[in-house]
């Protein structure tokens, strides 16, 4: 069990590490990053700053004894991008339109992953921090984010189901599917109904995404708005690896009751 969620610790950082590098290449922050200003966000000097940030967390989180703490920052890290940044930016631009608050809501769930990497990862007496009490909302940004993601699958059915593969049969059927998909994923994990099941399986589902819908499109069109489209299937990455990390907490934390209960 331990193998596999390093395992999808690593496919985590290497996710936010390659993040950092496109940003480095392109010399500027992804709108999931920072949305605005467009001096900061085209700073060549801001953009390296924040980039090696970014990676460094990310390097640091396959290490062991040093992964809990700089999972545990880079989710502070997001939530600071979040209410600094994102936040204001949809305040001041379209605050009712629900489908332009898409980068604030992928922001969100990647500071919940980072926060449920850091839940997942050894403690270590070394480098213990004053912010653990918020590692497990983790789950919580996640589920939220996934929630919403879901109902705008029917909010905007006019447009989602273009987004689905052209080989692909009954592309509205995938659209009201996957969308019940998240919502039900989404409250599972935040209401803690069958929350392993949830987690399972919205890793999964979202994997498959990344497989078959994502890297395609990345491959397609590497280079376009700085490589969005390669940002896109490397969040979905980050995304899947932490939804099968809470599953394998939730199966740890089952494991532990059944264990004490026995004691008893």
């Amino acid at each position: 069990m331990q193998n596999s969620n390093k395992i999808w610790r690593i496919l985590f950082a290497v996710a936010i590490i390659a993040i950092a590098i496109q940003q480095v290449v392109f010399s500027v922050y992804m709108p999931v990053i920072v949305p605005w200003p467009k001096d900061l966000v085209t700073s060549h000097v801001a953009v390296w700053i924040g980039s090696t940030i970014l990676a460094t967390l990310g390097g640091l989180i396959i290490v062991d004894n040093k992964a809990r703490p700089a999972a545990l920052y880079l989710g502070l890290i997001f939530l600071t991008l979040l209410i600094i940044f994102h936040i204001p930016n949809q305040f001041r631009t379209t605050p009712a339109f629900l489908g332009s608050w898409a980068n604030a809501l992928k922001i969100f769930a990647l500071s919940g992953c980072a926060l449920i990497v850091a839940a997942s990862a050894p403690k270590s007496g070394a480098y213990v921090t004053g912010f653990e009490a918020i590692v497990p909302a983790g789950r919580f940004f996640l589920a939220i984010t996934m929630f919403v993601f879901g109902i705008e699958h029917f909010v905007y059915i006019d447009f989602v189901p273009g987004l689905v593969p052209q080989w692909a049969a009954l592309p509205v059927f995938w659209t009201y599917f996957t969308g019940v998909a998240l919502i039900a994923a989404g409250l599972g994990i935040m209401l803690n109904i069958k929350l392993r099941l949830a987690a399972n399986l919205l890793g999964l589902m979202i994997f498959i995404w990344f497989l078959l819908l994502h890297i395609p499109r990345a491959l397609a069109d590497p280079r376009g708005l700085h490589g969005n489209e390669i940002v896109s299937a490397l969040e979905a990455l980050a995304f899947s690896s932490s939804a099968f990390i809470l599953a394998a907490i939730s199966k740890n934390k089952e494991a532990d009751f059944k264990r004490k209960r026995k004691k008893a």
